[in-house]
């Protein structure tokens, strides 16, 4: 610690801390466990390498895939590294000197205990990753948050090679998407950057928005942007644009990984079934966490992997997997939010052209 006030939009390191005490140590791993756990893994990653690669004909462009066995408080500050590093610049432009303005300390405060909060709940939950924010050279890394992993093996009494396995299976697929498709990175990117691009704090133009939302409510436009929560209802057209073209390629990642963690644990993985049905109902829960869930937008992320795995499962069912392969030639070929609900569609403009 060098005793250094804060800089910038958000104090990341109370964040770090907010996070942490939010998400709990999870249930107790031994030493001698997390070092097995982390064998197992190396074990499922590098089957699920060859399992992956094999299915998909989608190639590893380096090295073999690396599993990262973490702790919640590893996990959040990996992912505080990435936030800081997307929004720090967009910060800086949009607020210039305010950024470091009188009401900075409160501000930084306040995002703090947001950013930690999410990430603190986020971190109890979360069981594997493919990190888009790493360094080149750590592109081959995978996540697994260990005690997550533990705690629904010993609640739900997962075969614990079988889980990790099935698990491995997934988060691998996010990685040969992103490696394998060598315009992927850079168009998810670049998305990104066109949409943070144009966000705009004026008060003036943020008022316009809102009494957009009223008019639409009024006259019954709102159908189009109920379903993907109020933050869309806030957007300029351009946004709106961009975060829909966001919103279809992530149901095709997410669906295509939950498609072939499917088709590949057929015969191979036991009780894959179960777990399938005992993570579902848990990505659906209600009550408070179903709360939480819409608040943050995981409802939506939710969906993503249902609406999405179900247009793989049809393109590939109605047109076979090389039909479905035609996705991964140019950006052009990704689905509209639209297609992504009708496969049909995207086969007649795509994979029958």
């Amino acid at each position: 610690m060098t005793g250094e006030a804060p800089t910038g939009l958000v104090d990341w390191a109370a964040a770090a801390g907010i996070g942490r005490r939010f998400a709990g140590a999870g249930p107790q791993v031994r030493p001698a466990e997390r070092a097995r756990m982390a064998e197992e893994f190396d074990e499922v990653v590098a089957q699920a390498d060859e399992l992956v690669t094999r299915f998909t004909g989608l190639s590893i462009d380096g090295p073999p895939s690396r599993p990262w066995v973490m702790t919640r408080p590893e996990w959040i500050q990996q992912n505080l590294r990435g936030f800081e590093q997307v929004l720090e610049p967009v910060a800086r432009r949009l607020l210039g000197r305010r950024i470091e303005g009188t009401m900075a300390p409160v501000r930084r405060q306040l995002l703090a205990f947001q950013v930690g909060g999410i990430l603190g709940y986020l971190g109890r939950k979360v069981l594997g990753q493919y990190d888009l924010f790493l360094p080149p050279d750590d592109r081959d890394l995978i996540y697994f948050v260990g005690p997550n992993v533990v705690e629904l093996e010993r609640r739900f009494r997962f075969g614990r090679p079988d889980f990790r396995q099935w698990l491995s299976l997934h988060e691998v697929t996010h990685r040969v998407q992103f490696q394998g498709v060598p315009w992927l990175r850079s168009y998810i990117t670049e998305l990104m950057g066109s949409y943070l691009g144009t966000i705009d704090l004026d008060a003036r133009k943020v008022l316009e928005r809102l009494r957009r939302i009223r008019e639409e409510l009024q006259t019954g436009a709102a159908g189009q942007w109920r379903d993907l929560g109020i933050l869309f209802a806030l957007m300029t057209p351009e946004q709106r644009d961009t975060f829909r073209r966001m919103q279809s390629l992530m149901s095709v990642l997410e669906g295509h990984g939950n498609f072939v963690m499917d088709r590949l644990a057929r015969g191979r993985i036991s009780g894959a079934d179960r777990m399938r049905r005992i993570l579902q109902a848990r990505r659906h829960r209600k009550g408070f966490n179903r709360m939480v869930q819409r608040a943050i937008g995981l409802d939506v992320k939710a969906r993503q992997y249902d609406v999405g795995e179900r247009f793989v499962a049809e393109v590939v069912d109605r047109a076979g997997p090389e039909a479905f392969a035609r996705i991964w030639e140019r950006s052009e070929h990704l689905p509209s939010l639209e297609e992504v609900g009708r496969p049909d569609a995207w086969i007649e403009r795509v994979a029958a052209a």
